[in-house]
């Protein structure tokens, strides 16, 4: 018993320490993208830091469609499900720093509850190296100075989008309740580089090109004699390039561009990698089974190949804030022998922040995303608009309160969101540590 005690006091203590390279989880996380590197960080001992978030939701919404009957063993699949207003479960984050060396750290993060697991899951984890102190060579330091080196099974960084969206229980850093339609977010197992000079910045990864480690060949598909997909799966290559300065004390600028291309997955899911799930519980859902943890949201299906670009401006002039995102996609499914398909997204937020450290804001924005689903020869459209206001009432805790109205259209007669509509009221309390 006292040695138990002992050792949850010291994981208490521990969590005191600060990692300079590690993105705070609480507001001081607001509006980084890339974590910077350590700077003069002394190693002493090997150092623990335990963190978390955790997300307390309650939504007002109502949804409705026109999708013709579809009757399944006698039922009408393409009925939605009756939501009304209340609390949803609460979902939560534990996050696990260490320090393991001089310039060497390590992140672990588990989702502890979400829509998709009730039980406790590994999101990913991975060792961050900011200098190579081991290799004893003052060429490799100096390139350290400006590198920055991870591996392991962690979020891809695919875009800017991923830095501001909701993760299960931590949304301290997405001003709204929900992320983008088309959710670009994975994690794939893969090493990643980053280079940073005086505000200009590119990385470049390779990734196994899926959410798991699963190192299986899939049978070869083949349409008229013709290999459409040899099961293999090929890695993923990301790259990155771009530019983020504080001009003035005032304002700041960021500008980047990303590609993410991988020429045959068998199961990518750089659209719907997402474990934990959307925070607009229940939209969109039949009323035979409301466990669709994704709803709100447009996954266009590449699960084989897929060639992906986003373009990303932040804008910040005092408390005047815009975020855009432009975004392009082709792919294909593994089972697809019809080509390539097209999707593409757009979306641009305006806030303002304020009070004497920004700890209110109010904002808006709009989402759209065009998608030619598998066996559709026409794009279906969904749009989104949401207006929110929020107050960090400690840099730890978050209350913010959002409106949304979300339309699809272009979807078949017997696609359960043919003329598909929600909107209405969502409020989120959020603490993060």
């Amino acid at each position: 018993m006292k040695r138990t005690l002992f050792l949850l006091a010291g994981m208490f203590l521990a969590t005191s320490f600060t990692f300079a390279q590690m993105r705070a989880y609480d507001q001081r996380g607001v509006n980084v993208f890339e974590a910077p590197k350590a700077e003069n960080e002394q190693f002493e001992k090997l150092k623990l830091k335990i963190g978390g978030s955790f997300n307390q939701s309650f939504q007002s919404l109502t949804h409705s469609n026109t999708a013709d009957a579809k009757m399944v063993s006698g039922a009408n699949v393409n009925q939605l499900v009756n939501i009304g207003t209340g609390f949803n479960t609460a979902v939560a984050n534990l996050n696990l720093d260490l320090h393991l060396a001089q310039g060497v750290y390590m992140n672990m993060e588990l989702y502890l509850s979400s829509r998709h697991h009730n039980e406790t899951w590994v999101k990913g984890g991975y060792i961050r190296f900011d200098e190579l102190p081991f290799l004893k060579s003052s060429f490799v330091d100096k390139i350290m100075d400006y590198t920055t080196i991870k591996v392991g099974h962690m979020e891809i960084n695919y875009g800017d989008a991923h830095f501001r969206r909701t993760d299960n229980g931590n949304g301290m850093y997405n001003p709204f309740i929900e992320g983008y339609i088309m959710d670009a977010f994975t994690t794939e197992i893969g090493a990643e580089i980053n280079v940073a000079h005086n505000g200009f910045l590119g990385m470049v990864s390779v990734t196994n090109g899926m959410i798991n480690g699963r190192p299986l060949v899939q049978p070869e598909f083949k349409a008229n004699d013709v290999v459409i997909s040899d099961g293999i799966a090929d890695p993923a290559f990301i790259g990155k390039l771009g530019y983020d300065k504080q001009l003035t004390d005032d304002f700041r600028a960021r500008i980047t561009g990303s590609i993410y291309y991988t020429g045959g997955s068998n199961s990518n899911t750089l659209y719907g990698g997402d474990r934990a799930g959307s925070h607009y519980y229940g939209v969109m859902d039949n009323a035979l089974s409301t466990s669709t943890f994704t709803s709100g949201r447009l996954n266009p299906g590449f699960g084989d190949k897929v060639t992906a670009t986003m373009g990303n401006l932040f804008l910040k002039y005092k408390g005047l804030e815009s975020f855009t995102t432009i975004e392009a996609a082709n792919g294909r499914g593994r089972t697809e022998a019809t080509g390539e398909r097209a999707a593409s997204q757009i979306a641009t937020e305006l806030l303002y922040r304020f009070g004497k450290c920004e700890n209110f804001w109010v904002g808006a924005r709009y989402n759209v995303a065009n998608a030619r689903l598998a066996g559709y020869t026409e794009d279906v459209t969904v749009d989104r608009i949401a207006v929110s206001a929020g107050w960090f009432v400690t840099k730890n805790i978050m209350a913010k309160a959002e409106y949304v109205t979300q339309s699809y259209t272009g979807f078949k007669s017997d696609d359960i969101r043919n003329g598909g509509e929600f909107s209405g009221l969502a409020v989120q309390a959020i603490v993060g540590f």
